[in-house]
């Protein structure tokens, strides 16, 4: 009898995490597809829409610290992201940048299933989105973030500022009112992969300005520029 007991409960113990993980995938929202840069009249910095209302809202970082729990489990309390660019810091980016990449996902223009479950509408409002980007702006910018291999960054340099400096700016600081992020400070994985997804056409959300930049870049020279990026000057 008690090794009846004893077996009931093993299969209590797997059965229960199967049965919860299985109810979690159901209940994830599946996120919406807008069309994007495949679309002949994508426009990648319309102001329309929720991005416009949460662009025109008054951000409060008070309630976006509050808000932005629901993010830091991912991207950590002070929003500095993983070395490994598996999420990127979000820290110190402009609210605009922010606003944009919140509501393409909220939308579907950029792909995120992962992002989305915890983006979507019923999560957080539009005034949430707009709490959210004035808190992340204000987050000090440290230097600890991933760097890449270091191995040619004269090159690097070169081809950031023949292609790159004109929208990021000279030290990667970006222009929120162009919505050009800030690449400065930024996980040098995470520029690796958002550049390789661009130039292959998988980040639908893109500049096309952008890909017709770099659709010629090779991966060594994609690797090259954002090891660059990731060592430029803080502000």
């Amino acid at each position: 009898m008690i090794q009846v007991y004893k077996k009931q409960l093993l299969w209590l113990a797997v059965l229960v995490p199967m049965v919860m993980t299985t109810l979690a995938v159901a209940e994830r929202p599946k996120q919406p597809r807008a069309p994007g840069i495949e679309s002949p009249d994508y426009v990648w910095n319309e102001m329309r829409g929720e991005m416009l209302q949460a662009l025109r809202a008054t951000g409060d970082p008070i309630r976006g610290e509050i808000s932005f729990d629901v993010c830091a489990g991912c991207h950590g309390f002070g929003a500095e992201g993983e070395d490994d660019g598996s999420y990127p810091r979000l820290a110190g980016q402009h609210a605009s940048v922010l606003i944009k990449q919140m509501t393409d996902v909220r939308a579907g223009r950029r792909d995120n299933p992962k992002m989305y479950p915890f983006a979507a509408d019923h999560v957080i409002t539009t005034q949430e989105v707009a709490d959210i980007a004035v808190f992340l702006a204000a987050l000090p910018v440290t230097p600890d973030n991933g760097k890449g291999p270091g191995s040619d960054l004269a090159r690097g340099e070169e081809l950031y500022r023949q292609d790159c400096e004109s929208c990021h700016g000279a030290i990667g600081q970006g222009s929120g009112a162009k919505f050009y992020p800030r690449v400065s400070g930024q996980h040098y994985e995470y520029l690796l992969r958002e550049a390789r997804m661009i130039r292959d056409g998988e980040r639908r959300n893109a500049n096309p300005e952008m890909v017709e930049v770099i659709e010629d870049y090779s991966d060594a020279d994609l690797a090259i520029v954002s090891d660059f990026m990731s060592r430029l000057p803080l502000e």
